[in-house]
């Protein structure tokens, strides 16, 4: 596994370290001492899949907070995406910045999401599967997320936004939030 990090300490495209020959090829997609070694979270306790049917769905932005921050590592297993992530860390030098990755079944390149980083994803094709693996479980009580058009932040969707779900759509403004205002 090839890991370079982006402008977002903490945050690294992930591609695969293909070995081909003429039955095409081998490659390891998840190592834990490559990710120890590198001082990355390695702990896996949950792995969820996601299908959008319809082109420029939207999904995000979300993160959890401790206890149950989550690290994830995302691939796109069918179709093509445009994977955000968004640094919501209160004390973070590069706070309310974000970078965008497009992640193709084709390309075989992941995003490996710290804790403390928002999480969202645009469909770029019909039929897009998402798999990610995350380091906690999913914890309704601990769940928060950011307005896809929060214009404090300014992300921009290379899609037309043609599906989101009405709690993604209802996120507060950063302003209204505490842990994104840094008062928790």
């Amino acid at each position: 596994m090839d890991f370079e990090e982006t402008a977002l300490p903490g945050a690294f495209i992930v591609k695969l370290d293909r070995k081909g020959d003429e039955r095409g090829f081998f490659a390891r997609a998840w190592c834990r001492r490559e990710l120890e070694e590198r001082g990355l979270v390695a702990r896996i306790v949950q792995a969820n899949v996601s299908l959008s049917r319809v082109k420029g769905t939207l999904r995000g932005l979300h993160y959890q907070i401790p206890p149950a921050a989550e690290t994830k590592l995302v691939r796109c297993t069918r179709g093509a995406v445009y994977d955000v992530i968004l640094d919501v860390r209160p004390d973070s030098p590069t706070w309310g910045r974000w970078v965008g990755v497009e992640l193709t079944a084709d390309n075989y390149t992941m995003l490996y999401v710290p804790e403390g980083f928002a999480h969202a994803f645009q469909t770029l094709t019909a039929e897009a599967e998402v798999f990610y693996q995350v380091s906690a479980s999913y914890s309704p009580e601990h769940e928060r997320g950011v307005r896809y058009d929060d214009p404090a932040f300014g992300v921009e969707w290379p899609e037309e936004i043609t599906v989101i779900s009405d709690k993604d759509q209802s996120w507060p403004d950063h302003v209204k939030d505490p842990v994104l205002t840094g008062l928790l």
